[in-house]
């Protein structure tokens, strides 16, 4: 793909995840218009509305993904590795605003791509606890509720926290107002 195209692709699906998430009502050609390229060329690239939903949700998974990688879930020191992951996904999920959840009944594939980052999740909290970093007793399906309420929240809620300031209070809030008593 030319450099170009690239970049008009880049902007295209990230001016959609915005638009998208804002109203999923957004037509192509809004899209087109607030991206800054002709709606044929959107159309050339992504025959239906739904064609560009799903290649944001798929760009979105690509990005949670690396970022589950990289924060090193099973190896780290699990406060090292929630560190690293909410560092990580805040960006991501301010980048790609759109809810995945919404595509999952429609696409079976990002469904799947979903449930595995989710289970990803699922044991690392599972992780923390059996290490001692959560309160005994404390359901696991609770702790990584609030886990995910408060990425949200801080992604969504005070954009202005940068992603590091972000991660130390997550981490915080969540080891020491869920930790051990």
């Amino acid at each position: 793909m030319r450099a170009d195209a690239a970049r008009n692709l880049s902007n295209v699906l990230r001016t959609g995840a915005r638009l998208l998430a804002e109203d999923p009502t957004t037509t192509i050609n809004t899209i087109a218009t607030e991206a800054g390229v002709d709606r044929r060329t959107v159309y050339r690239r992504f025959a239906t509305r739904e064609a560009l939903l799903a290649a944001v949700f798929q760009a979105k998974l690509d990005s949670a993904s690396r970022v589950l990688d990289e924060a090193r879930l099973v190896e780290a020191p699990v406060a090292v590795a929630l560190h690293r992951y909410v560092e990580g996904i805040i960006p991501v999920s301010r980048e790609w605003p759109l809810d995945t959840r919404r595509m999952m009944r429609a696409d079976p594939v990002a469904r799947a791509r979903r449930e595995e980052q989710s289970q990803r999740l699922d044991r690392f909290v599972r992780r923390a606890a059996d290490e001692g970093l959560l309160r005994a007793g404390l359901p696991v399906g609770w702790a990584r509720a609030v886990l995910d309420d408060l990425v949200d929240s801080a992604a969504h809620r005070f954009p202005e926290i940068d992603p590091p300031q972000a991660a130390d209070l997550l981490v915080d809030t969540l080891l020491n107002g869920l930790g051990r008593s």
